[in-house]
C-alpha cells in the first residue's frame, strides 16, 4: 500500500517550462489574487448578497491544476472557488456580474460569489454543502468512462470535506470503476475554524486515499510548478483509463474562514509566517532567481491584470438588473 502514497519533490534541474508558461502561470495566480482583492472591496461596500470567502494564499492549486485542463473537462468547486473558475477560463465580467446579481452573471446573478456554474467551462457547479461537489464530479466521470469521452473530472475541496461521508462514497465509486477523476484536496490547515489536526489523526490526508487503492500524491501546494507537474501526471493517467488520483496540495487561506471572521483559532506569528510563502511571492522569487522573467516583466503584467480586473468590474456595475419576474425561471 505504501508505494501508492508519494511525496512529490520538485526537480529544478530536470524543470522545462518555457518563458510562456511561465507567464501564463504568473498571470493566472494575479487574476485570481486581484479579483478576489477586489471582491473584498464590493462585500465591504454592502454590493453583494450572502457570504464571501476568500482563496488569497491558494492560488497556486487553481492556477497548477487547471493549466492541465481542457476546455470540455470538467471541475467541481466549493464556495471558495472563484479561483478555479478564473483558472478554467472564466471572465472576470461575468463572475463580477454573477456577485453582484446581475443579469449577465453566469447564473444570472442566482448564484451569487458562492455558487458559480458554466456548462460551457466544464463548471459543474459550486457547492456551498461542504464535500458534495465531490461525488458530483464522479458522477461525470462515470459519464465521461460510460460515453467514452476523451475527458477528465477534476473535485476540489477542502481538508474539512475527507471526514464527509460522500467523499468516501465517491472515492470507493472511483477506484472501483476506475474512473477519470482526479480528486484534489486544498489542505490549507483549516476546516473553517477548526484546526484539520483537531479533526483528523492521520498525518497527511492524502494516506485516505490509500484505503480505496487510489495513488495518492503529497504536493507543495503553494509552488505552482510542483501542483502543475503532479496534477499533470493525474490527468494524463485519468485521460489513459488508468483511474482516479488523490492529490494533498498542502497550502494557507491567508484570510480567515469568511470575510469577517474574527481568526481567534489563529496566530498572527502563525499567518505571517505563512504569507512569506504564499504562492505569488514565492513564484516571483522563482522567476527572478532563475532570470525567466525580470522586475519590469513580472510588474507590467501584474498592472495588466489590474486593469483587466477593475475594467471587467467597471462593465459588470453597469450591466443590466434582471427583471422581477426572472426569480420565477430556473426553478425546478
Amino acid at each position: 500500500m505504501e508505494e501508492l502514497l508519494q511525496t512529490y519533490h520538485l526537480n529544478e534541474n530536470n524543470f522545462n517550462w518555457d518563458k510562456n508558461r511561465f507567464i501564463q502561470a504568473w498571470r493566472i495566480m494575479n487574476t485570481i489574487r486581484v479579483f478576489e482583492e477586489k471582491s473584498i472591496q464590493i462585500y465591504k461596500k454592502g454590493l453583494m448578497g450572502g457570504s464571501l470567502h476568500s482563496s488569497i494564499g491558494q492560488e497556486a492549486v487553481a492556477a497548477g491544476v487547471c493549466m492541465n485542463l481542457k476546455k470540455d473537462d470538467y471541475i467541481s468547486i466549493t464556495y471558495r472557488g472563484r479561483g478555479q473558475a478564473l483558472a478554467k477560463g472564466a471572465d472576470p465580467f461575468q463572475l463580477f456580474s454573477e456577485i453582484l446579481g446581475k443579469k449577465t452573471g453566469y447564473c444570472k446573478g442566482k448564484g451569487g460569489p458562492m455558487h458559480i456554474t458554466s456548462q460551457e467551462l466544464g463548471i459543474l457547479v459550486a457547492n456551498g454543502i461542504v464535500g458534495a461537489g465531490i461525488p458530483i464530479a464522479v458522477g461525470a466521470g462515470l459519464s465521461i468512462k460510460t460515453l467514452k469521452k476523451n475527458q477528465v473530472s477534476v473535485a476540489f475541496f477542502g481538508d474539512g470535506a475527507t471526514n464527509q461521508g460522500a467523499f468516501h462514497e465517491a472515492l470507493n465509486l472511483a477506484a472501483i470503476y476506475k474512473l477519470p477523476v482526479v480528486f484534489v484536496c486544498e489542505n490549507n490547515l483549516y476546516s473553517e475554524m477548526t484546526p484539520i489536526k483537531n479533526a483528523v489523526l492521520n498525518e497527511h490526508l492524502a494516506e485516505r486515499g490509500l484505503a480505496y487503492r487510489i495513488p495518492s500524491i503529497i504536493v507543495n501546494g503553494n509552488d505552482v510548478r510542483a501542483v502543475y507537474e503532479v496534477a499533470k501526471q493525474a490527468v494524463e493517467r485519468a485521460r489513459s483509463g488508468e483511474g482516479p488520483t488523490f492529490i494533498e496540495a498542502k497550502t494557507y487561506r491567508l484570510l480567515g474562514h469568511m470575510i469577517g471572521d474574527a481568526e481567534t483559532y489563529r496566530t498572527k506569528e502563525e499567518v505571517e509566517e505563512w504569507r512569506q510563502k504564499e504562492p505569488i511571492r514565492y513564484f516571483r522569487d522563482v522567476c527572478l532567481k532563475q532570470n525567466v522573467l525580470n522586475e519590469k516583466e513580472l510588474d507590467e503584467i501584474q498592472q495588466q491584470v489590474i486593469q483587466e480586473i477593475d475594467i471587467a468590474y467597471e462593465r459588470a456595475m453597469k450591466s443590466e438588473e434582471p427583471e422581477m419576474e426572472e426569480i420565477f425561471n430556473d426553478v425546478y
